[in-house]
């Protein structure tokens, strides 16, 4: 979608870069099944898009083998939801499918929503080098950054091709390790609400 910054800006649609729609593609062998989180500008293109805000794409199943996120990066008071719904849905639909999930967000090492659903879950994550990362606003690459780190996040099983797409566009790091019995338990503390 839309880093949906409804917070920040009344009415406009933030998109993902072309750049990294083409990688995501690349890691999924050239398509997307499913973006949930799409927006009437997006570029993406992917079998099925669920249109924010009409189409809540959380409330719906997301069966299917590839599936890129840009959720709303702010808080949808009108639905009560934030970030961490999204990567929530992330790890509990790749638990159910099977699903290879990719998903670009702010850097948040430190919040909640990252260590009870990248850590642990997810099996590599890309820290983007685009430190203002420029989104499309309204479609269209207006040259405004971001205010904050990007990284995009991978769950799924090959992490080679995530690896060899992805180094050109950030740090990539295998955080598949991260998934022993070591880190189920310190989960526990955090209250994982997955």
């Amino acid at each position: 979608m839309s880093a949906g910054r409804n917070v920040n800006s009344q009415s406009q649609s933030w998109g993902t870069p072309t750049k990294y729609v083409r990688a995501v593609k690349e890691v999924f062998g050239g398509r997307i099944d499913l973006d949930p989180c799409s927006n009437e500008y997006s570029i993406v293109k992917a079998k099925i898009e669920y249109l924010l805000p009409f189409h809540d794409g959380l409330k719906e199943e997301w069966d299917y083998e590839t599936i890129y996120v840009n959720p709303p990066y702010g808080a949808d008071r009108e639905r009560g939801t934030t970030i961490k719904n999204w990567l929530i849905k992330c790890v509990k639909t790749r638990k159910k499918y099977r699903s290879e999930i990719i998903a670009l967000v702010p850097v948040a090492t430190n919040t909640a929503h990252w260590k009870e659903c990248v850590f642990g879950h997810a099996n590599a994550i890309c820290f983007l080098y685009d430190t203002r990362l420029k989104f499309l606003e309204n479609g269209k690459d207006v040259g405004k950054g971001a205010p904050m780190a990007c990284a995009m996040i991978y769950w799924g099983d090959d992490y080679r091709r995530f690896y060899d797409v992805f180094i050109e566009h950030g740090a990539v790091v295998d955080i598949s390790n991260l998934m022993g019995e070591e880190i189920g338990a310190k989960r526990k503390l955090y209250k994982l609400a997955i």
